[in-house]
């Protein structure tokens, strides 16, 4: 992970890049590099929001870069829901989590702009309902996961009942404590059922929020995204910082680690999940199933049919 070093975006995963490809190695892979290992002590003011700690430098590069990407993901993704046909449990699960204007309604879009919407399952998650609340915290999380063969994206998640309900003390604190535990085991179920789990912290700084927000104020277009209640949030701005070391620290396990992406440039924040995407998706490596039937068979019928067409037709 890219920490503050006194260099320029202050990447020390873009030295390592550097050293690797001098060496004539290919650079690591990114979630290698952006991966948040767990009983880490998070600090997230050790990690510039505005980094390009990897990858591509410059918005035209970072955005050339992700096109280039888009049909391999799309390939890989019709593979998935095809091996599901043939009954491969596999699916992915992609988890959004940040400060408000950090993008995770962006990346929705632009994920979903990779994909077939089809054979995606996206779920936003706000306050939790009368009927939510008379079950367990992850309860309306199960209902909404993927299915096999899909791609489900979570934008905001579980994680909401050990971030929200720290700061606004919903909850007593040994309950948000066991909640950790509750996490860790739900999301490793997940992982023993075929669900590969990307868990993506965008990571905003305090004043790129503030100017996102004053964009809102100032562009009547975007009114509608504005929430007076964010001004209260922005507030409490140390305490979530807080509540998020410690959800990244106790929650990114070998099964669904964490991944802190620098969200400040949009450009570089698409491009980055995009790199995670395609990776996962490349090591699940789907395979289209083969056929289960004659297909010479079905050719040569096929072809009979045209030499005399149906009368009407």
């Amino acid at each position: 992970m890219a920490k503050k070093d006194g260099k320029k975006h202050g990447s020390r995963s873009s030295g390592k890049d550097s050293e690797r490809q001098r060496n004539g190695k290919a650079p690591a892979p990114l979630r290698e590099l952006l991966r948040i290992p767990g009983g880490a002590k998070i600090d997230l003011s050790s990690y510039p929001a505005g980094a390009t700690p990897t990858g591509p430098q410059d918005k035209a590069a970072g955005l050339a870069a992700t096109a280039q990407m888009s049909e391999h993901l799309a390939d890989l993704q019709e593979r998935l829901w095809a091996a599901s046909t043939a009954g491969d449990r596999r699916r992915l699960l992609l988890v959004l989590q940040g400060m408000d204007t950090s993008g995770k309604g962006g990346t929705v879009k632009h994920v979903i702009g990779h994909f077939n919407p089809s054979g995606c399952r996206i779920r936003s998650f706000k306050t939790p309902t009368a009927e939510e609340r008379k079950h367990s915290f992850l309860w309306r999380i199960r209902r909404a996961l993927p299915e096999a063969g899909e791609i489900g994206i979570f934008d905001r998640s579980h994680y909401e009942d050990v971030l929200i309900a720290r700061v606004r003390e919903l909850a007593s604190r040994k309950e948000i404590n066991d909640r950790y535990g509750e996490i860790n085991r739900f999301e490793k179920s997940l992982a023993d059922d075929g669900v590969t789990v990307v868990k993506v912290f965008l990571h905003i700084s305090y004043d790129q929020q503030r100017r996102r927000l004053l964009e809102r104020l100032d562009n009547p277009d975007k009114h509608w995204k504005f929430n007076v209640g964010d001004i209260d949030e922005r507030a409490l701005w140390p305490a979530y910082q807080r509540a998020y070391e410690i959800a990244l620290d106790r929650c990114s396990t070998a099964e669904a680690p964490w991944y802190l992406i620098p969200a400040d440039r949009k450009w570089y924040r698409n491009w980055a999940i995009s790199k995670l995407l395609l990776e996962h998706l490349v090591a699940l490596d789907p395979q289209y199933p083969k056929a289960d039937f004659d297909v010479e068979e079905s050719r040569k019928r096929l072809l009979a049919q045209n030499l005399t067409s149906p009368t009407g037709l």
